[in-house]
């Protein structure tokens, strides 16, 4: 039996955050500059394309590619701003202005490629012609997977390797972990990959009819899953400008912290919430046994605190409350 299981506490709680913490930004930032430079070099070869050829589905990959290149840059900005240090206008760091410009990022899929995608579909199915220079619309298909391949390959590597460092699986991660740039570069390239294999559809399928409406089909069917994403991604961020507590594991597992102390006599309640990428609050209202002395409490509250950061190294902030059970903000009988 471990230490850990002897004072109650369990051995293995993913602190999903914390690996981000030791390291930094710099796996995250390798992340979107990877699916940067993919996204610009694919962007330019669609467009020709789409142009000379008509094709409203590489248009719409097209404004896919440039939707997907300013998410990046904008995420780019995410990563260096919320690292700024605290001040005094701002004592708990800069860690939500990520989720701000993480927002405007999806915000700009939705609009600069769902939108753009979908209108170009109805027009194309409505009145359009069937497009023309299949084999080298097939070539930037191709060149575009290749390319979408590289950055999501990386963005997948991240990913795995945070998923299997805390025994989650790669899906439970990019539902929890508050660092939305990865979220974002693995879902977007998830989509290009989806959406290449759509416009391709598109493209055979008007070839083989002589018919406009299956390109134009598939460039609404790129749109709808553009916005999709761009409704997860702007959910997901939203929580977090809000200020999302961390999940249910690690705020149980953080009450064992301080519940395990010999001085404590009963957790009242406690809050987390969600500072940034790397950063979380922690304040907690705890009943210390009454034989004990300020200064022991004093000791005690240091001490957890201490444990909880070597824990935890996301927890930057913590307040622990010492809380007498007739106290007003002490919960009645029978209360959570």
């Amino acid at each position: 039996m471990t230490a850990n299981q002897a004072a109650g506490r369990p051995d293995h709680v993913p602190d999903i955050a914390s690996r981000q913490a030791v390291e930094g930004t710099s796996e995250s930032t390798r992340t979107v500059l990877v699916a940067t430079a993919a996204n610009l070099v694919i962007a330019v070869a669609k467009a020709f394309v789409g142009l000379i050829g008509g094709s409203a589905a590489m248009l719409s990959e097209a404004a896919h590619s440039v939707a997907d290149t300013v998410t990046e840059l904008l995420l780019l900005t995410a990563l260096r701003r919320a690292d700024r240090p605290a001040d005094e206008e701002h004592p708990f760091g800069h860690g939500h202005e990520a989720y701000f410009w993480a927002f405007l990022a999806a915000l700009a899929t939705f609009l600069a490629g769902a939108l753009v995608s979908i209108v170009h579909g109805v027009q194309e199915i409505t009145g359009g012609e069937a497009p023309g220079h299949y084999p080298l619309s097939y070539a930037v298909l191709a060149l575009a997977a290749l390319c979408e391949g590289v950055s999501w390959r990386q963005a997948a590597k991240q990913v795995r390797s945070e998923a299997a460092r805390w025994r989650v699986s790669s899906l439970r991660l990019l539902q929890v972990t508050p660092d939305t740039t990865v979220k974002a570069v693995a879902l977007e390239d998830s989509a290009a990959l989806v959406g290449l294999a759509i416009a391709a559809a598109g493209l055979a399928g008007s070839q083989l009819t002589g018919s406009a409406v299956w390109d134009g089909l598939a460039s609404v069917l790129i749109g709808v899953l553009l916005a999709v994403v761009a409704v997860v991604l702007t959910s997901s961020n939203k929580s977090l400008l809000i200020g999302r507590a961390v999940p249910p594991a690690m705020r149980e597992a953080l009450r064992a912290e301080l519940q395990a102390l010999p001085e404590t006599a009963r957790v009242f309640t406690l809050f987390t919430m969600v500072l940034g990428p790397r950063e979380v609050l922690l304040a907690a209202r705890v009943d210390f046994h009454d034989e004990h002395g300020s200064a022991a409490v004093e000791a005690a509250c240091e001490r957890a605190e201490r444990r909880i950061r070597e824990r935890f190294p996301t927890v930057r902030q913590v307040f622990i409350d010492p809380t007498p059970p007739w106290s007003d903000t002490a919960p009645a009988p029978g209360d959570g």
